[in-house]
């Protein structure tokens, strides 16, 4: 199905490029004709996004409130996970601070011209840290709720986690309510994205009828741009994860060489994932290890996403001529820095962030239409970026943890996951027999 997705997006995309230029250069530009046909395409995209803003709300809180509760209360989980949450916090500053200065540097948006779009945005939100830090806490959840309001439903989420974890078995049945309201959103999402060739070619035909087919080479210059970032944060995550590997990170990368193509050519991170599981466990990572950290790491540490969404904001801004203070830019930051926790791990889920941080600082949500029709492309990067992150992630704590086994002969036939229980003990086994049940779970592009 994922293969077939991506041929109708290029098929969307080519036909939309044709779309659009046949009406710029058919219909006389401000006729109501030329207008009608604007609305028509635009139409196709709207749909879409308001579809996707849809999702918003209820895929953050019941993937956040499922995996925060899963996390257990027992010492060896509560030392994992706090170290996990170390490295994805820190992982997840520098790859927005990255998104961000590259995005600053590289000025892709600078050279297009959707300034006469701005009079119906409006400026751009000025929040003080006063209020940003009261505008976190909700008052009310169900209104936060109403109004996708992000970071709202994270700090509900987090209380709910942490509360249904204490509770133990009496709050067994909610935590089953949210895993299965995760299951639902993500099932909803796939239905939604069999609307992506649409959205394309409508996103596509109506920039291309409003603004010519220069806008093409705009998007050749993100895309270009983008990569170059990505490779930047390859070195970085490589590079920290050899400090604590040392010559092993080759032979991770070696490892981990098959779930990155399936991740890039899919554009999911899930996809990849069990995939990732059997090769880390040649690789030498206890599955008791990767069952808790991979899974948390869907939710919590998706470099790739989170560096396009500081990356695709900016751009966004960019493109219609609003100037961000830094002050603004560090908001969005720290906004981006809780609000892609609630990435899930389906393909192009990271539009649902973006959208949601557009609309907080009252940027113009309708820019997310111009990225989306090369959203593809993105996400294959930002996806195969995604696995690695959470590779050296989870190979790194291990290691951190002592518990990093020899690795298996890459020519060893090994049908079965291994249980790595003769190293640790019987705890290590009841430690593994918990995890089993969540380490398949889709957490969170």
């Amino acid at each position: 199905m994922a293969k077939r997705l991506t041929i109708y997006i290029l098929i969307g995309m080519i036909l939309g490029v044709v779309a659009g230029y046949l009406v710029r250069v058919a219909v006389p530009a401000g006729t109501e004709t030329f207008e009608y046909w604007l609305k028509s395409f635009g139409l196709l995209s709207t749909i879409f996004l308001n579809l996707i803003k849809m999702l918003v709300a209820p895929l953050i809180l019941a993937t956040l409130v499922s995996g925060i509760a899963h996390m257990g209360d027992s010492t060896a989980l509560g030392r994992i996970g706090v170290r996990a949450i170390i490295w994805f916090m820190l992982a997840s500053l520098i790859s927005i601070s990255l998104g961000l200065v590259m995005v600053n540097l590289f000025q892709p948006g600078a050279g297009v011209d959707l300034t006469a779009s701005t009079q119906a945005v409006g400026e751009v939100k000025k929040l003080d840290m006063f209020e940003f830090i009261e505008h976190v806490f909700p008052k009310n959840v169900f209104q936060a709720m109403a109004e996708n309001n992000v970071l709202q439903i994270l700090v509900f989420s987090l209380f709910a986690g942490v509360g249904l974890s204490a509770l133990g078995e009496k709050g067994a049945p909610l935590v089953r309510g949210a895993e299965a309201l995760a299951e639902l959103m993500l099932q909803i999402t796939g239905y939604v994205m069999r609307l992506a060739p649409l959205a394309v070619f409508g996103a596509l035909a109506k920039v291309v009828a409003q603004y010519g087919l220069g806008i093409l080479g705009t998007y050749a210059e993100l895309l270009t741009e983008f990569y170059l970032s990505l490779m930047v944060l390859w070195v970085l995550l490589l590079g920290v994860g050899a400090i604590f590997l040392q010559r092993r990170i080759f032979s991770l990368i070696r490892y981990i060489r098959e779930p990155l193509l399936i991740a890039f050519s899919t554009a999911s991170s899930e996809a990849a994932m069990p995939k990732l599981f059997e090769q880390l466990d040649r690789f030498g990572v206890p599955r008791r290890i990767s069952g808790f950290v991979l899974p948390l790491g869907y939710s919590f540490n998706l470099d790739g996403s989170m560096m396009y969404a500081s990356f695709a904001t900016i751009f966004i801004a960019q493109a219609y001529g609003i100037d961000l203070p830094i002050e603004t830019q560090i908001l969005i930051l720290l906004t981006l820095m809780v609000s892609s926790k609630g990435i899930a791990a389906v393909p192009r889920a990271s539009l649902v962030v973006i959208t949601a941080t557009l609309a907080m600082f009252d940027l113009p949500v309708e820019g997310v239409a111009l990225i989306f029709a090369i959203d593809q492309f993105l996400d294959m990067g930002r996806t195969a970026t995604n696995v690695v992150g959470n590779a050296v992630a989870t190979s790194v704590i291990t290691k951190w943890e002592g518990m990093l086994e020899v690795e298996e002969p890459a020519f060893a036939d090994r049908p079965h996951a291994p249980s790595h229980t003769t190293h640790h003990g019987a705890r290590g086994l009841e430690l593994q027999e918990d995890m089993v049940e969540d380490q398949r779970k889709p957490a969170a592009d």
